[in-house]
């Protein structure tokens, strides 16, 4: 039964990353949030920005996840985003009488922190867990933290039995509790980590749970467009049914054993044979890069590992760095406004937050089939890849320009697509062009730039929407029209513009390392 237990904690890994995402259904509560507390936008929009500054404690979960057990890992940090979200739920729901507006941001700073070590486990599971296939798994597996706000907006609708209605409090205590149920639940499967699998006989398997998440996206979208499923009381639960679907799939792996399909456990990474993921430390020379372009090898022996120190002091990591920012965490600031574009546009704010939730999902999920083909030496680079996904973003940033609102959903949907196809790439991307020895501190150095993005995209964001609402900084002015956000989107679209380019200078730099020819090393 040993040859199981990676599939038993892939299972757990979809599970975590499903509902990892709290902060992803900010905008859903965001406008009751900002009524109750009779702040301006500029103040919302540090609330956002304080739960993205708790990335930049992220590195404790790396440094955490390097020497002790991921399931510790994983408790310590649902535990942290307990009391982030707990006490803000006690607060809005009256049973705390007092908590200033520094205090509320302490526990946002909480709150923001503890996606961080659910994240870091998730993703250090996988690679140690598959090894050889990693790149496939990362792409499975974060495309389901792309429906985490469709997740929670479904469990509302599930306890309340109601579409579009209720208590937005309830948000903040499905983020307090679930996080921790689900790693109370899902602990027990990553206890044992010292199995992985080779590569032979997965893609069966792994194909089975792309299928899964393919319909499990395509339900979700149909849910949020179709008018005629809004109105049933059953359709939330369903999708949450099929994201609890993939638990069948050990099962499936025990079956395919006992028809022959055996497959020989090996030691993980670092604990005995070299594997796929065999860690070198040290740097490429150019006979082997030369070597290894004429026979269009992966060297996936030879990679370049980056201490701390190492990165810091590295361009290409700096330019890595601003390209996520003009990119992934453009796109999550527009997510955490959808609740005030909503509203100032006069659409229902959960509808916008399930499309950009609903797509993000799509836009993760089709970075997996990327990995499949990783062996193909005529594939494009990664840095490539997000080049050409920036591009319709940043077009998408002035089609809201436009009145229409088929404008702003086809813009969303779009948006949504993207940020999660370049958020998911980002995260094999940190370790083909950085080594896998220090990936976990190194991916939490590379997210801090989630909240400079925050503070500096959603500052801009806040100021033009308190001075067309007219609240001159004194009190919670509410802005409806167009105007609230055109030249936020102006803004938006050429910082974005500028991050296209960017990723295509960030390629003509990378390109000449064969690790970084490859889309999705696996």
């Amino acid at each position: 039964m040993s040859d199981l237990s990676p599939w038993f904690s892939l299972v757990a890994i979809i599970w975590l990353q499903s509902i990892s995402g709290t902060n992803t259904d900010f905008p859903a509560y965001s406008s009751h949030l900002k009524s109750r507390l009779g702040i301006t936008q500029v103040q919302l929009n540090n609330l956002a920005v304080a739960s993205d500054a708790g990335k930049v404690l992220g590195l404790l979960s790396g440094i955490f996840a390097r020497h002790l057990p991921l399931w510790s890992v994983l408790i310590v940090g649902t535990t942290v985003g307990f009391v982030g979200y707990g006490v803000q739920f006690l607060f809005l729901a009256d049973k705390v009488e007092t908590l200033s507006y520094w205090q509320f941001i302490l526990l946002q700073v909480l709150a923001g922190n503890s996606i961080c070590w659910v994240n870091t486990v998730c993703y250090t599971a996988s690679m140690r867990r598959f090894p050889e296939d990693y790149g496939v798994v990362i792409g499975l597996v974060t495309s389901y933290s792309g429906l985490s706000a469709k997740i929670y907006v479904a469990l509302l609708q599930t306890i309340q039995r109601t579409k579009l209605a209720g208590d937005k409090n309830v948000y903040l205590l499905l983020n307090c509790c679930t996080p921790l149920a689900s790693s109370v639940l899902t602990a027990p499967l990553l206890l044992r980590e010292s199995e992985s699998t080779k590569s032979s006989g997965n893609s069966v398997m792994l194909l089975f749970v792309f299928v899964i998440a393919g319909l499990t996206g395509s339900y979700a979208i149909v849910e949020t467009l179709v008018p005629a499923l809004t109105s049933s009381t059953f359709t939330p639960t369903l999708l949450l049914v099929m994201v609890g679907l993939v638990a069948v799939v050990p099962l499936l792996r025990f079956c395919q054993r006992l028809r022959g399909g055996d497959q020989v456990p090996v030691q993980a990474v670092g604990e005995g044979e070299a594997s796929g993921a065999e860690l070198v430390d040290r740097e490429i020379t150019g006979d082997e890069v030369a070597a290894a372009e004429e026979e269009g090898e992966e060297a996936k022996d030879v990679r370049r590992e980056y201490s701390v120190w190492k990165l810091a002091s590295s361009s290409d990591f700096w330019m890595y760095y601003l390209v996520y920012l003009c990119g992934g965490t453009l796109g999550l600031v527009y997510s955490n406004n959808l609740g005030q574009i909503a509203e100032s546009r006069s659409v229902p704010g959960v509808i916008l937050l399930s499309i950009f939730s609903s797509f993000g999902f799509y836009g993760k999920l089709s970075t997996a089939p990327l990995s499949l083909y990783a062996r193909n030496k005529y594939m494009s680079s990664r840095p490539m890849f997000i080049a050409f996904l920036m591009a319709p973003m940043a077009s998408s940033f002035f089609l809201l320009l436009s009145n229409s609102k088929i404008s702003l959903l086809i813009s969303t949907a779009i948006i949504g697509t993207c940020t999660g196809a370049i958020t998911s790439i980002a995260v094999s991307m940190t370790s083909d062009l950085f080594g896998y020895e220090h990936f976990s501190v190194n991916h939490n150095i590379v997210i801090t730039n989630i909240p400079v993005g925050s503070l500096l995209f959603g500052y801009i964001a806040a100021r033009i929407y308190d001075h067309e609402g007219g609240s001159g900084g004194e009190g919670a002015g509410v802005c409806l029209g167009v105007h609230c956000y055109r030249m936020t989107f102006l803004v938006w679209g050429w910082i974005c513009s500028m991050g296209t380019i960017l990723s295509f200078v960030l390629y003509i730099r990378t390109r000449r390392f064969p690790i970084s020819t490859i889309i999705g090393t696996s």
